[in-house]
């Protein structure tokens, strides 16, 4: 198959209609909380594979893929437009992704949380107690973390940037947000860089950076109504205030003009991001190109929020799935 073409039949073995509101990182909140919520584990979402060796990894990655396509459409569908070779690891990094940013609705309280975290980390670490492999999630990302010769290290620290989900702490600043960003989506574009290039540099550190913080953003706006339903916000104190806009008016629902002023603003930064990356583009290696494919989609989203009668605490922002494949099909063209 060619590079840049997406793989048909898994295209068509999604039949699901319609988008869905991201998680921060680029994750998919989910109606009714995770597995196990309200018990505590020290081996969260375990799945017995029933086989072992390569049996095992192959259900491995099956349970991965679909993972992704469930929880992620958007990082699914442009999955299918890398190299088939990489795909089951990238979607066990997006797995993996997907599973951390669900820590918060699968545990009962925050210190359960942090304990499912803190099983990540001994499972990167080889410190974890039990067959961590018996986790098909945990045995697809161990297989991509040697096989791509990647570093342990950035995946402990996507699981530190986590915590902050675990609790209704304000985030303060701009910056802080900007940060926030930085450490899960651009961290996350980055590690599908290193995957397409077998652990080799990549290039487009900057531009990583910048397309983390642009999709970062446009998916907190789109998640901004399921977030503020939880009593979570994620987006800044400091631009809420600026427009006269409390926590108390997004977690009850009020809202008001002053919200929809903020994140205007707020998607302002997010183009001001894309277009950065846009200017650092060329740095990335062409390997590496189709882990930035999902930005193909932002700028649809962002325009979606400019649309009469968009309500930023009540109204979805979903592109049909036929606009996404086309979108993501242009990018992937732009990339080659």
């Amino acid at each position: 198959m060619a590079q840049g073409q997406p793989d048909r039949s898994r295209r068509d073995a999604d039949r699901r209609g319609g988008a869905h509101v991201q998680h921060p990182g680029g994750g998919e909140p989910q109606g009714g909380g995770g597995p196990d919520r309200g018990r505590v584990s020290d081996a969260p979402d375990r799945a017995d594979a029933r086989e072992d060796g390569l049996g095992g990894l192959a259900f491995a990655f099956r349970h991965c893929e679909d993972l992704v396509r469930a929880g992620d459409p958007d990082r699914y569908f442009a999955t299918l437009f890398a190299p088939q070779g990489a795909r089951p690891h990238l979607f066990a990094l997006y797995a993996f992704s997907l599973t951390i940013a669900r820590v918060r609705e699968a545990a009962s309280n925050p210190m359960a949380g942090e304990i499912r975290l803190q099983w990540w980390r001994d499972a990167l670490q080889g410190e974890a107690r039990g067959d961590v492999k018996a986790n098909p999630v945990a045995a697809a990302l161990l297989d991509a973390i040697v096989a791509r010769r990647l570093g342990r290290q950035p995946f402990v620290d996507l699981i530190d940037a986590r915590v902050f989900d675990l609790y209704d702490d304000p985030m303060p600043r701009l910056n802080d947000l900007e940060g926030y960003c930085g450490e899960t989506a651009s961290a996350l574009f980055r590690l599908a860089s290193l995957i397409l290039c077998d652990g080799a540099e990549p290039g487009g550190a900057a531009a990583a950076g910048h397309a983390g913080v642009a999709y970062g953003i446009t998916g907190l706006l789109r998640a901004l109504p399921w977030h503020a339903r939880g009593g979570q916000v994620y987006l800044p104190a400091d631009v809420f205030r600026a427009h006269g806009v409390t926590r108390e008016d997004i977690v009850t629902g009020r809202g008001g003009p002053g919200l929809r002023g903020a994140c205007a603003d707020l998607r302002a930064d997010a183009r001001r991001h894309l277009a950065a990356y846009e200017a650092e583009r060329a740095t990335i290696l062409p390997a590496a190109r189709a882990a930035f494919l999902p930005l193909a989609l932002v700028e649809g989203y962002l325009a979606a929020m400019e649309r009469p009668g968009y309500d930023p605490l009540n109204t979805p922002i979903e592109t049909a799935r036929w606009r996404r494949l086309w979108r993501l099909w242009r990018g992937s063209r732009a990339a080659g």
